[in-house]
């Protein structure tokens, strides 16, 4: 990899800017539901009721998040409007503030413009990163804020600078007020185990660390406030089912380690090899290199420990372990170290040299890039996206090729010309997935068709309410006005008809036969998309899954 030429960097520059443009390219497709939904959902509240202090769903106090991604996206809202892309837009940015403080930090630890840019490379086409660009919870945030904390708070390591411990803790505040305390895993991993690692005790216990403590202290007050303003002065509120809740001691204490130990509200099933199968398919197609490159980092350097740059490793393995042996687990928790994987990985390439070592990765890329161009050719057979899907896929497959001759036509040779080919192969799966896959996925969420139907052919401003047991998130959100609940089963008096009423297809029916007058407007299809199952994805077998939602007229 270490091609020292004005054309290999050149097309490093692009790639990097064409890995921006696929994660750019979900930017307008509709919110997956309901995590994506929901967090949109909440934000649109916060800007419908002019209250930025207390949190809401479903009309009720609501004690999980934090408050700055949403805070952040009612901003966006504000500016732009309330619409997909103003949602998904700041998620996008501050992961992409990531990729430039990616870049950043290992300029700064190899001295290497190639580890660097390779390092961004990696992280931009890493499959979970972009998914979660189109899918945007509160990871893309994270991912940005936690690699600019680390990368400040390695800056005064050197020789202690204000002005880069202010934005250190700044980043990590606004980390904390973005999921929780357990934020501070990687940043803490990163820092505190390389000087750990390498004895650098006047450095571990130097006065540093404990201004950041205040400081960080001080920059999360607002978080501290709303909490108070919410929860803690009404002590009469009913939160989890109990009274005298405190918000704070959730946000400092309870949400995490009650997840950590299952003794929370909120339980999970853990199991302690789940992120390994995780990163398998979240880091595609790096994972099985980032693998072989834990294991070489581990034992080629534990022997001159003092001279090695531990920030990448000990940063994402602490939290990989944490992870690993906490109860409650979610596939994109792990996106916040990708940035540090990406480093690593970069590194490790870079310093290949053995040929058999050189031999073994471009085998097992070339099998990676195979493996995933079946799998979409699969996807494209089986899931049947609709007639207009095959002209998509040609056009990306001939640009795919356009772009292997291409890097075969430059000087790159050996691992580069794998690498970038991995790349390429990276982006023909995830245009796919974004321009085709999704679109056509996204007709099944019943919630957001309803409400863009019933948008369109709400001409005489009905209310509009839902029945069924579970909330629809996509479909609150995209309906242009307040949605009612009522009781699916029929004893609802208090919403005055007419109105439009959404719900599970034998729900409605059941509400007909009670002596409802229903007069039908539309039915959708009705699968949860965010739980894909091979009958689903099999256009042979999808009736068997799927159901039906309907958008119905009662009147009195």
């Amino acid at each position: 990899m270490n091609l020292q030429s004005t054309a290999y960097y050149k097309w490093l520059y692009i790639f990097i800017a064409l890995a921006v443009a696929v994660n750019f390219s979900g930017l307008f497709i509709t919110i997956i539901g309901p995590d994506g939904t929901y967090y949109a959902g909440i934000a649109k509240t916060m800007v419908w009721r002019h209250d930025f202090v207390n949190l809401y769903v479903q009309g009720t106090d609501f004690l999980d998040k934090p408050h700055f991604p949403f805070w952040i996206t009612a901003l966006s809202y504000e500016l732009f409007g309330i619409k997909t892309w103003a949602y998904k837009l700041p998620g996008i940015l501050f992961m992409l503030m990531g990729a430039l403080y990616t870049y950043r930090f290992a300029i700064k630890l190899y001295q290497s413009k190639e580890v660097a840019l390779w390092s961004v490379l990696i992280l931009l086409t890493a499959e979970h990163i972009i998914i979660s660009s189109n899918d945007v919870r509160a990871e893309p945030y994270l991912t940005g804020l936690i690699i600019a904390s680390i990368y400040h708070f390695y800056r005064t390591t050197d020789k202690t600078r204000l002005g880069h411990l202010l934005l250190a803790s700044m980043f990590a505040a606004m980390a904390i007020m973005t999921k929780g305390m357990f934020a501070l895993i990687p940043i803490g991993g990163a820092i505190g185990g390389h000087l750990l690692i390498t004895r650098a005790w006047p450095q571990l216990f130097h006065w540093r660390w404990l201004l950041a403590i205040i400081l960080i202290s001080v920059m999360i007050l607002p978080e501290v406030y709303c909490l108070n303003v919410q929860f803690d002065s009404h002590p009469e509120k009913v939160v989890f089912g109990q009274h005298a809740v405190s918000g704070i001691k959730w946000f400092l204490w309870d949400s995490q380690i009650g997840r950590f130990f299952n003794n929370g509200p909120i339980k999970g099933n853990g199991d302690p090899f789940f992120f390994v199968h995780t990163l398998l398919w979240a880091f595609l197609p790096w994972s099985l290199l980032l693998f072989a490159c834990l294991f070489w980092s581990i034992k080629a350097n534990v022997k001159q420990a003092q001279r090695y740059q531990w920030h990448c490793l000990c940063g994402s393995l602490l939290t990989f372990l944490v992870f690993s042996a906490s109860k409650f687990q979610l596939p994109y928790y792990l996106n916040i170290v990708f940035p540090l994987f990406a480093i690593q990985l970069a590194y490790f390439l870079r310093n290949l040299k053995k040929e058999k070592s050189l031999k073994a990765v471009n085998i097992t890329q070339r099998i990676v890039m195979t493996l995933l161009l079946v799998v979409i050719m699969a996807l494209q057979y089986f899931f049947k996206p609709g007639p207009s899907s095959w002209t998509i896929f040609a056009v990306l497959a001939v640009l795919l090729l356009i772009v292997f001759r291409a890097v075969r036509k430059t000087s790159a040779y050996g691992l580069t010309r794998t690498m970038l080919q991995t790349v390429a192969v990276a982006f023909f799966v995830n245009l796919y997935l974004n321009l085709v896959f999704y679109p056509a996925l996204l007709h099944y969420q019943s919630g957001s068709e309803a409400a863009f139907y019933i948008n369109q052919h709400n001409t005489n401003n009905l209310p509009v309410a839902q029945t069924g047991d579970n909330y629809n998130f996509p479909l609150e959100f995209y309906l242009n006005k307040p949605l009612i609940t009522i009781d699916p089963n029929g004893h609802d008096t208090t919403t005055a008809k007419p109105f439009i009423l959404y719900g599970d297809h034998q729900v409605i029916e059941g509400l007909r036969k009670q002596g409802w007058k229903i007069r039908q407007l539309s039915t959708f299809n009705q699968y949860w998309i965010s739980m894909l199952k091979p009958k689903f994805l099999n256009a042979a077998t999808r009736s068997e899954v799927v159901t039906h939602s309907d958008v119905v007229l009662v009147t009195p």
